[in-house]
């Protein structure tokens, strides 16, 4: 059987991050995430937010959730009882079950499957991926750009590309029907609104703001941007020599 996209992006990814979660969290915390002051409680609700989008869209990849339906509750009721295990477990390999970080997973889970009863997949993809760049960037205490540059930088690359690539594959639809000049601020205002929004915070709050970061992301909003049209461009003209 021929898996669709969503299934391909939804249930690969999670054969591999659920297992990786788990034993991640039955090891000993790395020495390098103990110097960052990784937030625990943070990482908690990101990584149960993942998880619950694509639990949830590899089981109904083209449903919201109906509250009313039994698939939610079995969604939940096998996250929870995973979240559950999960802490009870780690007593026993040298770690701590904490409740709160249960109220953290349990936390991200709910927001998860709130957000996906209003937003089909591509939607939804979008807006846990723009909270994933948001939690991961003021995670930690630490400015990961002194701990880790290049992994830092390729963070921002990556994660604003695939942000664009995301915000584009929502309002393709839209895009077709609009002056390319609209349809140019347009792909251009979400993303570039995340990076404010995510910079601005970390100054707001006395965090790091590394201008090299703002750059860095703001070339990938604009390569994948201008991708996009030279591709629509070019697939434009070649349309018009068939005719």
């Amino acid at each position: 059987m021929t898996l669709s996209l969503r299934r391909k992006l939804t249930i690969i990814p999670l054969l591999l991050y659920w297992p990786a979660i788990f034993i991640l969290s039955h090891i000993p915390i790395p020495r390098l995430v103990r110097r960052a002051g990784v937030s625990d409680k943070i990482l908690h609700f990101l990584i149960f937010l993942i998880l619950s989008f694509l639990l949830w869209f590899a089981v109904s990849p083209n449903r919201k959730v109906n509250w009313r339906k039994i698939t939610v509750w079995v969604v939940f009721l096998v996250m929870a009882g995973y979240g559950a295990v999960d802490e009870w477990l780690q007593s026993y390999v040298g770690r701590s079950a904490d409740i709160m970080d249960f109220s953290s997973d349990m936390a991200g889970l709910l927001t998860g499957l709130i957000l996906f009863s209003f937003f089909t997949f591509w939607p939804a993809f979008l807006v846990v991926t723009g909270i994933a760049i948001f939690l991961l960037t003021n995670l930690t205490r630490v400015n990961p750009a002194d701990l880790l540059p290049r992994t830092n930088a390729l963070f921002h690359l990556s994660a604003y590309a695939i942000f664009t690539v995301l915000w584009i594959q929502c309002i393709s639809r839209w895009l077709i029907k609009t002056p390319r000049l609209k349809g140019l601020i347009v792909t251009l205002v979400i993303p570039t609104g995340l990076l404010l929004a995510v910079k601005l915070f970390s100054a707001f709050f006395g965090r790091y703001f590394n201008v090299r970061d703002v750059i860095i992301s703001a070339a990938a909003i604009a390569s994948v941007v201008v991708i996009y049209y030279i591709t629509s461009l070019l697939q434009y003209r070649k349309s018009k020599i068939k005719m």
